[in-house]
């Protein structure tokens, strides 16, 4: 598959673990130049040290907080004094809850939540638009939303305020869809199921083959890594292909 990331400029939000790390590190091995933040600064310093390391690619590290508006302003800011354009913008950063019922969790978690996954999505993408912009190649906007942003899918155990801020995700990336394609930048969502976001790949290890993953069990979780395959499929399509949304069968 011809991602045809070599030389593009990827933003990516909550790279600090799991699967924001594990696409950094995709990302890394096809090309890309890239800028990651996550909460704390050690951390995503920590992920660029081992993209560095395995791919030799160009990455920058930023701290920024979702839920702070002003991280998210200075993160954009210090982006735009270290090019003058991106390419692709993943929104992937937002706080998880649990807890099926509102009091299982306290009013600063809940506040957090939303913050994070709702407000800081609208105000990375409002910040990071001039840039995306300036992208010759066309520019993309990805976001990692979720299953429990579908109508009538209750089957996560994430807490209410979960569901609220990825529903706001969700109408976010249905207007921006409509309202962007003109410009010539997509924006594609993805809406897995709670998913195994452990590290899917470790900076020394080689990613599986093809044949190795296809022989997984139906029955099995889906991975992180299998949700970084269809963001590289979406992003690797022709320019006039917009590919909106990414559902998953949840058995």
């Amino acid at each position: 598959m011809d991602v045809g990331l070599t030389g593009r400029t990827v933003v990516i939000t909550g790279a600090g673990r799991g699967f924001g790390r594990g696409l950094a590190l995709r990302m890394g091995r096809l090309g890309a130049r890239l800028f990651i933040s996550a909460r704390s600064l050690e951390s995503a310093e920590r992920v660029a040290d081992e993209v560095r390391a395995d791919s030799g690619t160009e990455i920058h590290a930023s701290a920024c907080d979702l839920s702070r508006p002003e991280t998210i302003l200075a993160f954009a800011e210090r982006v735009s004094t270290q090019t003058d354009h991106v390419d692709v913008l993943v929104n992937n950063a937002a706080r998880y809850l649990h807890g099926p019922d509102l009091w299982d969790a306290d009013d600063a978690a809940i506040a957090d939540t939303v913050a994070s996954g709702a407000t800081g999505t609208v105000l990375t993408t409002k910040h990071f638009l001039p840039l995306l912009r300036k992208s010759a190649a066309g520019a993309d906007v990805v976001n990692l939303v979720s299953s429990a942003a579908e109508p009538r899918n209750h089957r996560s155990d994430a807490h209410p305020a979960f569901y609220a801020a990825k529903a706001a995700q969700a109408g976010l990336a249905d207007v921006l869809s409509a309202r962007l394609r003109p410009e010539g930048i997509r924006v594609i969502s993805l809406y897995p199921p709670d998913f195994d976001d452990s590290d899917p790949l470790d900076a020394n290890a080689a990613r599986p083959n093809r044949s190795d993953r296809s022989d997984r069990s139906s029955n099995s979780p889906l991975s992180a890594d299998s949700v970084a395959d269809c963001v590289l499929f979406a992003l690797g399509q022709p320019r006039d292909c917009f590919t909106r949304s990414f559902h998953f069968e949840q058995l």
